[in-house]
């Protein structure tokens, strides 16, 4: 849940329909049929981003029976949280992580991925705090520089998760996931411009995901070009599915009267 504070209405209906959206499309995302390659026990978070719901729910399975022979194999446990996330199971991949925290309480691969099964639960200060302690400063990881920028923007401090989004694109030029994790930013405190800008670098980078496609659509729907957003989203979704989406955002915006406020604010802000 974003927990940022604003007194713009517009905003407020935004960040409303940004979650809801994005949420709907990660589940169509995992209801779309794929074919993935290698077993369950090499699954890499990229595989298992393209797996069917059937698939997911196999695979979560497989990896529980391994768990529960090797509660305390570090890999197994990692899979098993990431698979149990995707599948929607939320709960069980924080309390898969939580326990692997304590078997490896200084592993910095554990110590991260429990930081973002903290932050996909809603307890984002102990999931900054996990983040933090997974960083070491003399060597930065960017990938823990965005996912810390991904929690500070649902905390509300946007300035310092932009920051971190630099520092991290400093050591990682281009990387989808930390534009995308930009252009969300803009998004929740109503930008729509700048939004796209950095998400549809992000969709156009090399290693984007259907993920990162999918806000891409939001963000131009919720500019109004329904008809390019329901393009951008059949490129990974089917024609039923992508059109779910545009419609779901039509009504929303239709119902909040949120259009011509969102066409007011993005006009006030180029004058």
């Amino acid at each position: 849940m974003f927990t940022e504070q604003r007194t713009n209405a517009t905003a407020n209906t935004l960040a409303t329909t940004a979650l809801a959206l994005v949420m709907a499309a990660a589940l169509a995302g995992c209801a779309k049929d794929r074919m993935t390659t290698g077993s369950i026990s090499r699954s890499t978070p990229a595989t298992v981003a393209g797996m069917s719901a059937p698939q997911l729910n196999d695979a979560a399975n497989a990896l529980g029976r391994a768990y529960a022979r090797k509660p305390k194999d570090k890999s197994t446990a990692l899979r098993y949280a990431t698979v149990l996330q995707m599948d929607g199971r939320v709960d069980q991949s924080l309390a898969v992580m939580r326990k692997a925290a304590i078997d490896h309480p200084s592993d910095r691969d554990v110590l991260a991925a429990y930081g973002k099964a903290l932050a996909a639960a809603g307890e984002l200060q102990p999931a900054l705090d996990a983040v933090r302690r997974a960083q070491t400063p003399e060597y930065p990881d960017w990938r823990l520089l965005s996912a810390e920028g991904a929690i500070l923007d649902q905390l509300g401090d946007k300035d310092s998760a932009r920051a971190l989004y630099r520092k991290a694109l400093a050591l990682q030029p281009g990387e989808s996931s930390i534009l995308s994790n930009m252009g969300m930013s803009y998004l929740l405190e109503g930008d729509l411009d700048s939004a796209e800008t950095h998400m549809r670098q992000a969709a156009e980078a090399s290693g984007a995901d259907s993920r990162v496609r999918q806000n891409l659509a939001l963000i131009v729907g919720l500019k109004g070009r329904f008809d390019e957003a329901e393009r951008i989203a059949r490129q990974e979704l089917s024609p039923e599915q992508a059109e779910a989406n545009v419609a779901y955002l039509r009504s929303i915006l239709s119902q909040q009267n949120a259009w011509s406020q969102l066409s007011d604010d993005n006009k006030k802000k180029r004058n």
